[in-house]
């Protein structure tokens, strides 16, 4: 039973020739610690004879369990009571989050040792009681080690350091237990020099001690010495080193924590796995690359980090080419795999591999999970299948949440079929799904692209009213530019005005839209101040520099068309050159 091997312990109970009240007991406490407490109960009922220790075993598994009205029917049924069932009552109760019932069931025990005392003090602590706590504590006509430890742990854990340490010093027999309460109090309210000073005056130290103070350390960024304390730590294990690492990833030192794990024994594969994510982070695609050869084990996690951060690169394909070595090697690809696959071929974009893909998504079973069903959408909705994307959105209706309905709604807006992306985004309405940011940038951008002016004045109201969302950057352009596409550029222009007034800073995306009304109505004097004014955000977007002069050839003006090439030229300002994915023979 304690190792989970249920029908191997029911085998050998139905097979013995004699039974009795301790086998019983060991057949109960096993179904409720494997989780079946069902079969628990039909074995308590079957029993021929039971003693307080069944009804201690059952009060605490069905408490465990959070039956808590049949513990309690249970206990009302017992003749005779020991302190043992009173206890598993009162840990039951405050288990279970009923402190009245839990205090009410205390009070009227017979006699209470020093665990019912320590139960109560523990289950109030961890509801944040920490008053009542300290008057039950006071109470106490004995208290043992864990009674000191509780208390002080529970002020320790709600930031009381003075109090925790008035109880601390006052303790009549400290155990390493009680010391590392402290450890994890100071700690807690980010005293790390005071945590560190109680470490070397611990008399004894454990495992959990050394690993507190190195994760405090590594939590405000004290890495090296995090590194020292691992290095003199007596029981080194790879979980606390990954942590050392992970927090010096996630700060940028990704080639110190590389050049230390080199040097280390106590690495595995999620070591490596950690330092391949930091080398993609700060884009060094090449030193990620040459982990991954390095590494004698791997895992489907390491495949997935390889797979993920390629396709985020401009050579999506190689991380096509890692999804067939990794299935040539005998992983099966996981929700995670597919999710980044079919984001690559989003990126490309390859209808053809998306189609394949999808094809092993339906062969492995993993098209209901939906990471892997909006990937699906989104890839149909990129490579042009909208019809595809809107079949992949409805066949799992079970599990759509907010991402599923911006891929719908803003793919739709992307092909320039508003009416379809509005339809979409009423439906969305009459769903508990909340609507988020991304969701009205397709909406506005769906306005915008359909020229339907108040729909799009509306839709913004009704973002910042009703759903309390914040306009970013994106919202602003789709109203600038769905006002500026219909001909109100003087609209335009003033609601530039107001959002400057508001203080709020013009990004260089909305003065871009301003532009290319402008460049659209020929409007040229404005044109020029909204160019000039993304080129103070933006000196080397080649793109304004080519508008403008086109603008300008467009009227007549080939002297001041002259003077922006020449502007481009002194600043060595070059047009981006295009670059073209093509598939050949289909493949």
């Amino acid at each position: 039973m304690r190792n989970g091997l249920i029908q191997d312990a029911q085998n050998l109970f139905d097979r013995m020739p004699q039974k009795n009240v301790v086998t019983w007991n060991t057949m109960i406490r096993g179904y409720f610690l494997n989780g079946y407490s069902s079969k628990a109960i039909s074995m308590f009922r079957e029993m021929p004879e039971r003693d307080i220790f069944t009804y201690n075993i059952v009060i605490s598994g069905l408490m465990h369990g959070r039956d808590v009205q049949g513990a309690s029917e249970v206990f009302e049924g017992m003749v005779c009571r020991d302190v043992v069932t009173w206890n598993a009552m009162i840990g039951g109760y405050f288990m279970n989050e009923m402190l009245d019932k839990g205090l009410k069931v205390f009070e009227e025990m017979p006699v209470k040792d020093v665990i019912s005392w320590n139960l109560v003090v523990e289950g109030l602590t961890k509801c944040g009681k920490l008053d009542l706590a300290e008057e039950y504590f006071k109470r106490m006509s004995y208290r043992d080690v864990a009674s000191w430890t509780v208390m002080i742990s529970g002020l320790s854990k709600a930031g009381r350091m003075s109090d925790a340490c008035k109880y601390f010093e006052e303790m009549p027999v400290k155990d390493v237990r009680a010391w590392n309460a402290m450890l994890e109090g100071y700690i807690g309210v980010e005293c790390v020099d005071l945590a560190q000073n109680l470490f070397h005056e611990m008399p004894e130290k454990d495992f959990d001690s050394w690993k507190l103070l190195i994760n405090g350390l590594v939590t405000c960024g004290r890495f090296i010495d995090a590194l020292g304390y691992f290095m003199e730590m007596p029981s080194k294990c790879c979980k606390t080193l990954n942590s050392i690492l992970l927090g010096m990833i996630r700060n940028g030192l990704v080639k110190e924590a590389h050049a230390f794990l080199e040097k280390q024994p106590y690495r595995n594969v999620f070591s490596w796995t950690d330092v391949i994510v930091g080398y993609f982070g700060i884009n060094e695609v090449r030193s990620a690359t040459k982990i991954f050869e390095s590494m004698s084990i791997r895992d489907v996690t390491v495949w997935n980090v390889m797979i993920c951060g390629i396709g985020e690169t401009d050579y999506g394909e190689e991380g096509f080419k890692f999804f067939i070595r990794m299935k040539e090697s005998g992983f099966h690809p996981d929700e995670a795999t597919f999710t980044s696959i079919l984001t690559i071929c989003s990126n490309l974009p390859s209808l053809d591999l998306g189609c394949q893909t999808h094809a092993q998504v339906v062969k492995s079973g993993l098209n209901h999970f939906t990471a892997v069903s909006n990937a699906l959408v989104t890839m149909y909705e990129r490579c042009g299948s909208m019809h595809s994307a809107l079949l992949e959105f409805f066949s799992v209706p079970s599990c759509r949440d907010v991402i599923s309905w911006n891929s719908i709604i803003c793919g739709f807006a992307h092909h320039g079929n508003a009416k379809k992306a509005l339809e979409m985004f009423e439906r969305m309405r009459l769903t508990d799904v909340k609507p988020n940011h991304i969701t009205f940038v397709g909406v506005l951008s769906a306005c915008s692209h359909a020229g339907l002016v108040d729909k799009g004045k509306y839709y913004f109201d009704y973002m910042k009213s009703k759903c309390s969302l914040e306009p970013t950057t994106e919202h602003y352009t789709c109203i600038v530019d769905l006002l500026g596409r219909s001909g109100g550029i003087d609209e335009a222009m003033s609601f530039l005005n107001e959002m400057r007034a508001d203080g709020i800073k013009v990004p260089a995306s909305v003065w871009g839209a301003l532009l290319g009304a402008c460049r659209i109505h020929n409007n040229i004097e404005l044109g020029v101040i909204a160019a000039e004014r993304v080129l103070e955000i933006e000196p080397y977007n080649s793109g304004i520099y080519l508008i403008l002069a086109e603008m300008y050839l467009s009227c007549g003006r080939r002297d001041d068309a002259e003077i922006i090439r020449a502007r481009m030229e002194e600043r060595g300002v070059r047009k981006q050159q295009g670059r073209s994915w093509v598939e050949v023979n289909s493949g």
